[in-house]
């Protein structure tokens, strides 16, 4: 499955099934032996570069599936395409199952798209929905965030400063995985987008960054806000394009209490975690008590824009680690994450 991120200056943006050895330059579906739908015109190429009228043109946010049937009659396969879930149409083609690979093909400056190879065509109970493998199991909390491959999108209300969308990774940093990244593919509205580290039970109505237990670099001004709704100075805006990491520098002799495997600790058994330190806590009205030191081992927290580091900040780790959080603020937001960016 494909999702338009951006359709550049014309849109021509193919989806579907070609031969081993196919010609690069060419569309999909102009060649014998491919098939394809064509975003621009929403038509079928069959082995042509002559459409036939299929479907409706697709532009950005859409997505576009393709997929083979597995009942073959006669030597004749059966290949469907699907936009946002819903069956287009189908085709019947003399080939091979084997014999065909996906194929994605872009013809005009600026196109975009987000790729998925491990979708799968419901056909019970989903009304025909296409199955995303949507790396949801990477996240351990979403709050108006919607997941698609590694693509975050925003889609809570945007109107108020509570309408915050949060999604927090299921594992904390740790000394094997000590840094991840995203990219902003849309900057929405605002470009209200936070990038950091926050406790387990951080606030979902809290953009990463103001409250007790975490730490945020914000992409519309530049701050770091570090358990506090006022950000300090801290490094250039970010903009559509940007990549913005975040990573933790252990000490040498740092090593998780019980070994490196985190799924197998209680997290729900924990203290309540240390506080950031900075001297803007006092200034959070919505928490009430102090907190204390609980494991006191300090952190260096640092950022990162375009490959290139930002700045750095010693933190308090609270017991139970930093988790990578992601906080969007104003309507289309969306971005690319890479929780793993230096592994493999």
């Amino acid at each position: 499955m494909v999702t338009i991120i951006d359709t550049g200056v014309r849109g021509m943006i193919a989806v579907g099934l070609v031969p081993q050895f196919y010609k690069l330059d060419h569309q999909p579906g102009w060649l014998p032996h491919s098939v394809a739908f064509h975003a621009d015109d929403g038509k079928l190429y069959n082995g042509n570069t002559v459409g036939q009228q299929f479907g409706p043109k697709c532009c950005r946010g859409d997505k576009i599936g393709c997929g083979i049937s597995t009942d073959l009659e006669d030597g004749q396969l059966t290949v469907f395409f699907t936009k946002n879930g819903k069956e287009v149409g189908s085709v019947e083609i003399p080939a091979s199952p084997d014999a065909l690979y996906p194929a994605v093909g872009m013809h005009s400056l600026g196109e975009e798209v987000l790729l998925d190879l491990n979708a799968e065509w419901g056909t019970e109970e989903d009304d025909g929905q296409m199955i995303v493998d949507s790396h949801e199991e990477d996240w351990g909390r979403l709050h108006d965030v919607k997941v698609t491959g590694t693509l975050l999108e925003y889609v809570g209300k945007g109107k108020s400063i509570v309408d915050v969308g949060l999604a927090q990774a299921r594992r904390p940093l740790n000394t094997r995985f000590h840094y991840y990244e995203l990219e902003i593919t849309d900057a929405g509205e605002k470009c209200y987008i936070a990038l950091g580290l926050a406790r387990r039970d951080y606030p979902k109505n809290r953009h990463p960054g103001w409250s007790r237990g975490s730490i945020a670099y914000h992409a519309d001004d530049g701050k770091l806000f570090q358990g506090s709704g006022v950000g300090d100075p801290f490094g250039p805006r970010c903009f559509e394009g940007d990549i913005m990491g975040c990573g933790i520098m252990f000490p040498r002799d740092y090593s998780l209490d019980g070994g490196d495997d985190v799924d197998d600790w209680d997290l729900e058994v924990f203290p309540k975690p240390s506080e950031v330190q900075n001297d803007l806590y006092a200034s959070n009205e919505d928490e009430e008590d102090e907190g204390e030191d609980l494991e006191g081992r300090k952190v260096t927290v640092f950022f990162t824009r375009n490959g290139k580091v930002v700045g750095r900040r010693e933190v308090a780790l609270p017991v139970g680690g930093l988790y990578p959080t992601i906080g969007m603020m104003s309507t289309g937001e969306k971005v690319r994450v890479d929780l793993h960016p230096l592994s493999g």
